[in-house]
Order: C-alpha cells, then structure tokens, then sequence
C-alpha cells in the first residue's frame, strides 16, 4: 500500500501549494488502508529513556500536529512518531503563507507558529488510541499570549501522561516570540524544575513518562553549555538536536525563497544539527541519551547521525522529497552496517565519532 501512495498521491504533493500538500498527505495516511509491516529485525531495537524502541527512526513533531494519524505513521514502519507541537489552548498559528519548499536545497522552510487544535481533541484522539501499542510521544509549547509558560507546560504534562510515550519539551521553535529565551540558564532552570516536578507528580497515576527537551541548533557553546548543565542538574531524561535553524548557508541555491523568514529545515541543516550534536553528546556524558535530527535524508546520513551521538533519529523533511521509503531505506542501511562490521550493535555506533567532529572546523 506504500507503493500505491508513492506512485499517485506524491507526485500530486509536489505540484500543490505546501501547506495544502501537506493536509492532503494526512487525510490521505487517514484513508489507505496500511498494513502492518513485518517485524522489525531484532538488531534494530533500542532501549532508550525507559522505553523500548522496534527501530531507532522515528517521525519527528510537526508533521501530525494534531494527533491525527499516529497508527498510520507506526504502520509506515516508523519506530515511533512525535506529535505535536500540541498547545493547552487552541490557536491559529501564523498567517500564510507559511511553508515553504526549497526543491533546489532539498529544504523547507517554516514559519507555522504553534498552529495547534488545543489539548482537548489532541488528547481525545491519544486516549483512543493509546491501548493500541506503539511509542507516539507528544512534543509540548506554551500558548503565543500566555504569561506564564511553564504553566501550559505543566498543565499539558498533567493532563495527558497517560495516553503518551514520553513528553518533548518545545523550548527551540523560532516562530513564537521569545520561546528561545526560554534555553537561557536561569528560565531554562525555573521551566524544567517545574516540568520535573510535574513529571514525577503524574507518575504515581500513570507511571513513569520520560521528559526531552528539544533545543535549537542555533546556539553558542557557551550557551549549550549552561543548557546541558541545567538538564543534566534537573534530571531531565533526554535531549532532541535539535530543531531548524533561523541560519541560511550560504551555499544554498533557492535564494529568493531563503530570504523568507522561519525555520530551515532538510538537507542544508545537517551539518550544522550534527555538529552540535556531536558537541552535546561530549558534555551529556552518558547521563542520558539523545535523539538526532536535521537533514537526514539517507541512510548514510543516518548512521553519521548516530555515530555523532544519536540513539535514536528522527526526520521529517526528507519526506517531503524522498518519500515513505526512505524508512526502509534507513533500517537496511543500519543493518547493513552492523552486517560490515563497522559496530556489533546500534548502541556500539553512537558516539564513535563526536570526538573527531568537534574538533573540525565549524561548519557554515
């Protein structure tokens, strides 16, 4: 059924306006009737955050923004699949246009804005589904014109720990203003003492739900620094490197699209998000793991990924230009990897390389 999709609906997608496309490909993953896919090779699994993973892919936030089609997503061979950004109260996000396809770069652009339906339908359709397995994580922001944003944080931690697989903390997304300022030291201290907090709180009713924090490519050593240092005091359970950037490399072919503002995201963001992974995964110390994303559009690109620190991966992007397959394509080149001889297992990968990366050049 992957290949019917792949042969009607995709080349329709990428003629049609992106935000239009985009709605399409959920109401079309809502009607195929996908089955599920074979088992996952054994040597595919990981143990991560208290969680036990089928593969290391998973579909990063952005793409089901509203809980829509998570049990297709898994059917489609994902490991596991992110949801969100969820918001408590509903909100319209940005106006469009805000999405943006660079075919050139093989890049995207957003500008969304927390676009989001509110906790009470997201949660509704979690609930319903939660009994049928699966990791479907939920990644959480605070409302545009909330005062007090770690109190959406924690309202949306209470109310949907128990139809969720782990929480992401979405203080990195460039298109609400102010949200970063939420990774320097002292906010990032006082938000993550409270979603701690909140965690543990839930716990004794739904059970342990792990806590990520998602951070932005974006920031200087120094900054990664105090970030690490905080998550690390606050017995924070994972960090995602990272989310789009507000850079422009200057490589980049699509010029005039690149002057529109938002976050880059797909191919041109990879070296940059896996420098600073591999910059993280040093200072983490194996305190706990991470998840990898940004630009990974193969399975090449994958096994860098997680040799620059990465347990897990997840990608979005390169969807847009490479399809469903591409998670079958990432699985096999894993396991042909470990069939090489480059590790004896997933876990043997990562890290391999975060020395040697950190001390190249800063990429552009």
């Amino acid at each position: 059924m992957i290949g019917l999709f792949e042969r009607f609906a995709r080349p329709l997608l990428r003629v049609m306006d992106p935000e239009d496309a985009h709605g399409l490909a959920l109401r079309a993953l809502r009607l195929t009737p996908l089955s599920r896919p074979v088992a996952d090779d054994a040597r595919l699994t990981v143990r991560a955050f208290g969680l036990t993973f089928p593969n290391p892919v998973g579909l990063a936030a952005g793409f089901d923004k509203h809980a829509e089609v998570p049990d297709a997503l898994l059917r489609a061979g994902f490991g596991f699949v992110e949801v969100g950004t969820v918001t408590p109260r509903p909100q319209p996000g940005n106006p469009r246009p805000r999405l943006f396809r660079l075919k050139a770069d093989e890049a995207v652009i957003n500008r969304f804005g927390f676009n989001s339906a509110g906790e009470a339908p997201v949660l509704a359709r979690l609930a319903a589904r939660a009994a049928r397995g699966g990791i479907v994580g939920l990644n959480i922001g605070a409302n545009k014109a909330t005062e007090d944003r770690g109190a959406d944080y924690v309202q949306l931690i209470e109310a949907c720990a128990p139809v969720v697989g782990y929480f992401t903390v979405n203080i990195s997304s460039p298109n609400t203003p102010g949200l970063r300022d939420l990774q320097q030291a002292a906010a990032l201290d006082d938000l993550l003492a409270r979603v701690v907090a909140a965690r543990d709180r839930v716990s004794l009713r739904a059970g342990d739900t792990p806590v990520l924090v998602k951070i932005a490519p974006d920031l200087s050593l120094a900054e990664l620094d105090d970030v690490v240092a905080v998550t690390r005091r606050r017995t924070v359970d994972g960090m995602i490197v990272g989310n789009t950037t507000v850079r422009r490399p200057p490589a980049l072919r699509e010029r005039k699209l690149a002057e529109e503002a938002g976050g880059l995201s797909g191919r041109p963001l990879f070296a940059l998000s896996t420098r600073m992974l591999a910059e993280t995964f040093v200072r983490v110390e194996a305190q706990f793991p991470l998840i990898g994303v940004g630009g990974i559009d193969s399975g090449d690109a994958a096994i860098a990924k997680m040799r620059a620190g990465a347990n897990l991966i997840q990608l979005y992007s390169a969807l847009v230009f490479r399809g469903l397959p591409l998670i079958g394509e990432i699985k096999q080149a894993l396991l042909a990897a470990l069939e090489r001889g480059e590790a004896r297992t997933l876990a043997d990968l990562v890290g391999m390389d975060a020395a040697d990366i950190t001390a190249q050049p800063w990429p552009e």
